[in-house]
């Protein structure tokens, strides 16, 4: 058994650096309680409750039974409107820690860092890294090719390395984390934990259709592809019918209202309503317009388990030293 040091197990004083991933209209209450009663943690993206006051009132649900710090995912992009509400919930809520993604961080950090709510921001490359460093954010989640939703375009060593060589903070790794294996190579790369999500799909807890987790289940890595039609940033998805019928790519009228600066704003909005609205319409019912966003490792999903299984299975060789 191979003991690791991890800094995320420090900041967050948890037994095990293992993130269960905010998956839109997939994590939930339930889900986030099993991970951190494990002695892991897991975060739920805010847009998974309708309004302001339901997230409310599942954060409280999440603190009545468990103690452990968990976090909340918040898109800190115009195609957000509702992200200073939603915000401020987690300020007043004082959630344990933020996911940020698809846009400037900043505010977050600059609002949260001085109540010990600790800020990680999704990052796809090392552009901005040192930025966000400087700018105060606790840890960079590194998504990576093989993640799943928004997932980037660089494979893992060479993003984690890229990161290594800009920063000191903290480095999570986001995509292809399936096995105990998988995760004992990803930590000896040198990151300090790792989020996943595709794996928590095929789980009792999880509330998505019996359709969707099938669909995890019977397809392979070979049948995940990347599509702009969601949100207009690629996004990995089960490659059904409905997705080949309405292909990948944004069309060419999309593709100029996306380029035009006065409408940019407006139409990512638009785009990001109408693409979580079909994820929507597919997480929990059958229908012919299926889109179930996933990651390449489905590839080792075999049957619905429990989270604590998979939590198990994954560290059963592993030791965390806080």
């Amino acid at each position: 058994m191979k003991n690791y040091t991890s800094k995320l197990t420090s900041i967050l004083n948890i037994k095990y650096p293992i993130i269960l991933a905010p998956m839109y209209l997939v994590t939930n209450e339930k889900m986030v309680v099993e991970a951190c009663e494990f002695g892991a943690t897991g975060a739920i993206p805010a847009m998974n409750w309708s309004d302001t006051e339901l997230m409310r009132k599942g954060i409280q649900q999440i603190k009545l039974n468990t103690s452990k710090p968990f976090g909340i995912n918040n898109i800190t992009h115009a195609s957000n409107p509702a992200f200073e509400k939603q915000l401020q919930v987690c300020i007043d809520e004082k959630v344990g820690f933020i996911i940020t993604s698809l846009g400037n961080p900043e505010m977050t950090i600059k609002l949260c860092k001085p109540l010990g709510i600790k800020v990680f921001c999704d990052v796809v490359d090392a552009r901005h890294a040192k930025r966000l460093e400087q700018a105060g954010a606790d840890a960079l989640i590194a998504v990576n090719n093989l993640a799943g939703g928004h997932a980037g375009q660089l494979d893992q060593k060479t993003l984690i390395a890229a990161l290594k060589q800009e920063v000191s903070i903290p480095i999570i790794s986001a995509g292809g984390v399936a096995t105990a294996d998988l995760l004992a190579d990803v930590l000896n790369l040198g990151v300090d934990g790792v989020s996943i999500g595709t794996l928590f799909i095929a789980t009792h807890e999880c509330t998505v259709s019996e359709e969707y987790k099938n669909a995890v289940i019977n397809h392979g890595a070979s049948d995940i592809v990347m599509t702009d039609r969601l949100s207009g940033t690629p996004c990995a998805v089960i490659n059904t019918p409905y997705v080949q019928s309405i292909g990948t790519k944004q069309n060419r009228f999309e593709k100029f209202l996306n380029r035009n600066k006065r409408l940019k704003r407006l139409i990512k909005q638009y785009a990001y309503a109408r693409g979580m609205k079909m994820l929507k319409k597919a997480a929990f019912s059958a229908t012919y317009q299926t889109v179930w966003s996933a990651g390449p490792s489905i590839e080792y999903i075999k049957e619905v388990k429990h989270v604590n299984e998979i939590l198990t299975e994954l560290t059963k060789d592993i030791e965390f030293s806080i």
